[in-house]
């Protein structure tokens, strides 16, 4: 077992949470899991303990850190949707901290949810299910407009793409989380002109530096204030083409 995986007090350190042995273990069955997986299907280029703890398992916590002391206490059910989850992050850690959460996979290439599928069942995960759509498709199917606590979207687009997601798929209360990297003064001023034509406002951006490599995270949280309009998420392909401006 990778130590590094396993190491309780950097977590401490980092988030003021730490896991427990059973989460330990998942850690680092999942890491085990996807290294398998990712040899018939290219799920992530990360692939060293080191940077699969920060950048997978990490940095997908950091991003609902406000909820992680919730978990210890026992986190009432929330619905979520990871919208492009990609190899599966952040929404696979996030369901094993969570496990009376239903998270949603959400990513148009279905190859790769079916690889997921396989790490979800070999870690015996219960709480996921599986959208090979995309976002604009599914935004717009009744069960799922406006059904979600919460919004997880991370190496997605820009903030304004999406925003336009996100929010549709948000119930009124709910909030999105977007996991960004550098982020500029311009494109939170853009980003705030667009959230009232989509029912969101800017809840608050939180910074913080990677444990490991010292680099700069940020999360954007978007909260839905009112309903979003019929006619978003526009066509597929047109928030990443044109973003609204």
């Amino acid at each position: 077992m990778n130590m590094l995986l396993t190491d309780r007090d950097r977590w401490q350190s980092t988030l003021g949470w730490q896991p427990t042995d059973v989460q330990l273990g998942q850690f680092q069955q999942l890491y085990e899991a996807i290294l398998t997986a990712n040899q018939q299907v290219n799920l992530t280029r990360i692939t060293s303990p080191e940077d699969f703890w920060e950048k997978h398992l990490w940095d997908s916590l950091q991003g609902v850190a406000p909820w992680l002391v919730e978990a210890e206490l026992g986190a009432p059910p929330r619905q979520v949707v990871d919208i492009g989850t990609g190899g599966g992050f952040p929404g696979l850690p996030v369901a094993l901290v969570f496990p009376h959460w239903a998270i949603a996979l959400m990513d148009a290439t279905r190859k790769k949810l079916v690889a997921l599928e396989t790490v979800c069942a070999t870690l015996g995960m219960a709480n996921i299910s599986y959208l090979p759509q995309r976002a604009e498709q599914v935004a717009h199917q009744p069960r799922h407009r406006e059904a979600y606590d919460l919004a997880l979207l991370r190496a997605v687009g820009s903030a304004n793409t999406c925003a336009e997601y996100a929010l549709p798929l948000l119930q009124l209360g709910g909030q999105a989380i977007l996991y960004r990297g550098q982020w500029t003064t311009a494109e939170e001023a853009s980003l705030a002109t667009i959230l009232p034509r989509l029912g969101g406002q800017l809840l608050a951006v939180r910074s913080q530096k990677t444990p490991l490599s010292q680099g700069i995270r940020h999360n954007v949280i978007l909260s839905k204030v009112e309903r979003t309009p019929d006619k978003f998420p526009r066509l597929p392909g047109m928030p990443a083409k044109t973003p609204l401006a």
